[in-house]
């Protein structure tokens, strides 16, 4: 996921260690107190109203204040979370899927009354003043559940035996909402798309899950990728044989991302929050040791670009911003890292596509996990000509739907391509 406009190029044998897995509560409840938060704030635009109205979606959260009005119990509320949280994450995907009832005249693949739904549910769990007491961190608690049920991310379900091969996929909310709230992401309609499909391979079937995380620096802070990732990466008959990140990227083009960098550069997200500095590392999770600069993929990338998976173009690419060893400024590197150095950008930018990226191949590297792996950038998803005045176009047109099914489709066309390989030994990180 890279920002788009003038930061558009770059924005967007270990030791382990052995110690229970503790995570701390999502970022979406830090900015509570006082109100709604930033991205709920939003609700009130025009664009979010009509995208769920227009898909159906505007009775979730009512019905959800509804439920929530008949708890009587921390015991129950967490039942109630649970099972609505885990609700919406299924009605998104059957929509996008064709099950059930479109709900309205949205296109089918749309991502958006997914993210717009859940943020008028967390609202609505934000303003429960229930008859008994709710202290803040239970609050916080079942804020978490309902962001993790909501986005598959608990629901990864991966087949056990040698029959099926198991692909782990994941994408994002969409983002820059302040200069366009009409924004559609097209890696989170990619994973809606995919949820529990199988796909034919040079090795045979693959079945493929995914979970849809948020544009947040405080949620990748409190290890929402590790404890998603985490249960898939680990040795095991459900272990993954191939995983995919993926976010939006350039404009017309795809990226294989080659290097991925251990560093924030600040641009804001979604809670208007920035964050600059090193990728911080997740307590109880394991780690190589020294935390490396740089982390690599294992996607088949020479594969993958001569594919010829689908009408936009595939790259290697490979550029990473550096300090070079021995200090100085901020240096552009066409090839990769060289030895040593210190991230300032990865091929994927500084920006929480970078950031997923290292997250998961350094717990790939951490635990081991011997199998093609890393990040995918799909090309930005634009209205059709005379539809890019935010406020005055509308919320989709017939050109914005046929590129986002068209990036959906290439995107299972490179799983294909990367699931087709074998395990194989990763080469080492530089750094």
């Amino acid at each position: 996921m890279r920002p788009t406009g003038a930061r558009l190029a770059l924005l967007g044998a270990a030791l382990l260690t052995a110690v229970p897995l503790v995570f701390a509560g999502p970022g979406v409840a830090e900015a509570r107190v006082g109100g709604p938060t930033v991205e709920e704030g939003r609700l009130g635009l025009a664009a979010p109203r009509e995208i769920l109205r227009r898909s159906g979606f505007d009775t979730v959260a009512p019905e959800f204040a509804r439920a929530l009005a008949g708890v009587r119990s921390v015991a129950e509320a967490e039942t109630v979370v649970a099972r609505e949280g885990m609700r919406l994450w299924r009605r998104a995907v059957d929509r996008a899927q064709g099950r059930g009832p479109a709900g309205g005249d949205l296109s089918r693949d749309d991502d958006r009354p997914l993210y717009w739904a859940r943020l008028g549910m967390t609202r609505a769990l934000g303003e429960w003043r229930p008859g008994f007491p709710l202290s803040d961190a239970r609050r916080a608690a079942l804020l978490g559940t309902l962001e993790r049920r909501s986005r598959g991310e608990d629901s990864i379900d991966l087949p056990a035996g040698p029959e099926v091969r198991r692909i782990v996929v994941t994408g994002f909310d969409p983002f820059q909402l302040d200069a366009d709230p009409r924004r559609s992401n097209p890696s989170g309609a990619a994973a809606l798309a995919l949820d529990g499909t199988t796909i034919s391979t040079e090795r045979g079937p693959a079945r493929i899950e995914t979970a849809v995380f948020p544009v947040r620096w405080a949620d990748f802070a409190d290890g929402t990728v590790e404890k998603t990732l985490l249960p898939s990466f680990r040795s095991g008959p459900r272990q993954a044989d191939v995983f995919m990140t993926v976010s939006q990227g350039r404009v017309g083009r795809f990226d294989v991302e080659r290097t991925n960098g251990a560093w924030r550069g600040g641009y804001p997200d979604n809670a208007n929050a920035s964050e600059t500095g090193t990728v911080p590392l997740i307590p109880g999770v394991p780690t190589p040791a020294p935390q490396p600069q740089w982390t690599t993929t294992t996607l088949p990338y020479g594969r993958i670009v001569a594919a010829g998976t689908g009408p936009f173009p595939v790259y290697d690419h490979t550029e990473v911003t550096e300090i070079p060893a021995g200090g100085g400024g901020p240096v552009v590197r066409p090839d990769g890292p060289t030895p040593g150095s210190t991230a300032r950008a990865g091929g994927g930018g500084d920006y929480l596509s970078n950031e997923i990226a290292y997250r998961a191949t350094l717990l790939r590297d951490a635990v081991g996990l011997k199998a093609p792996g890393g990040h995918l950038h799909t090309p930005v998803l634009r209205f059709g000509p005379g539809n890019t005045d935010p406020a005055t176009g509308e919320v989709t047109d017939p050109e914005f739907v046929r590129e986002r099914l068209a990036i959906t489709e290439q995107v299972r066309s490179v799983l294909t391509v990367a699931a087709g390989q074998g395990r194989f030994v990763r080469p080492r990180a530089r750094g």
